[in-house]
């Protein structure tokens, strides 16, 4: 199974605290993110990665030699500042054929037990779901009617009937086919100027076709913080890093 891992993005709402590089390398207890999702990911013998890099590739590179994940595969967008769609499709094209994939955002401090929860499941086209979140705009979420998924999205109808809602983590385990799905309605949007849509759309498009043959794990109660702002920064550091949980016997990066 492949992973692949958007970190294309500019981070320009991180402020000052982008120090003029990619979010996937701000640090936390003295591990990049980036580090840290090779380690958790090599842990749960997920040893073919890809990442896909645009705004300031460079920096990811030397960051992989300097910590010795040499093995990690990248693959540049020139057209990140596009939109994550594009972002989306590159990765997308990196599959093999008949390859499940697990899809991840790059800019996300989590628990550990939370990529097992994805692996683990015995489901397919898993969405992970989160029911502790704070209301607003920003967050992206599932909403879950009769256990099945209905919605996903940062402003649902308001007038959308559900039995649970959740925040979505950022990160999906997909069959193949359904990532052949991905790519075409990825590639339609591209076609007719949608592309600074966000990725997310596409995914929604594809899960409301077919909605049956979807579905989520609820990793309530595991710790995890998408960082977009400031804040974010803060309180990954004061209230979540100390709270995670260690990985037992790491195996080596390569």
């Amino acid at each position: 199974m492949k992973t692949i891992i958007l970190a294309a993005g500019t981070g320009q709402r991180l402020g000052s605290y982008s120090k003029d590089r990619p979010k996937c390398l701000l640090e936390f207890g003295g591990k990049s993110l980036l580090q840290r999702h090779i380690e958790i990911l090599h842990h749960y013998a997920l040893d073919d990665i890809v990442i896909v890099t645009g705004f300031k590739s460079d920096m990811i590179k030397s960051a992989l030699s300097d910590i010795g994940a040499t093995r990690v595969e990248l693959c540049f967008n020139p057209d990140f500042a596009k939109g994550s769609i594009l972002s989306l499709l590159t990765g997308l094209n990196t599959l093999a054929l008949e390859q499940n994939f697990i899809l991840m955002d790059a800019d996300v401090l989590y628990d550990h037990h939370i990529i097992g929860r994805l692996v683990n499941s015995d489901k397919e086209n898993i969405f992970l779901l989160d029911q502790n979140f704070e209301i607003g705009d920003e967050p992206v979420k599932l909403c879950v009617y009769n256990d099945q998924l209905i919605e996903f999205r940062k402003q649902p109808d308001k007038n959308l009937i559900f039995d649970l809602q959740g925040e979505s983590v950022g990160f999906f385990r997909f069959t193949s086919h359904a990532g052949k799905l991905l790519g075409l309605k990825a590639s339609e949007y591209i076609n007719r100027g949608q592309n600074e849509v966000p990725y997310e759309e596409i995914i929604r498009d594809v899960l409301l076709t077919a909605p049956e043959k979807y579905s989520y794990e609820d990793i309530t109660g595991l710790l995890w913080l998408e960082i977009d702002f400031p804040e974010d920064v803060i309180k990954a550091k004061n209230e979540i890093l100390p709270e995670l949980t260690d990985l037992p016997d790491l195996r080596r990066l390569e």
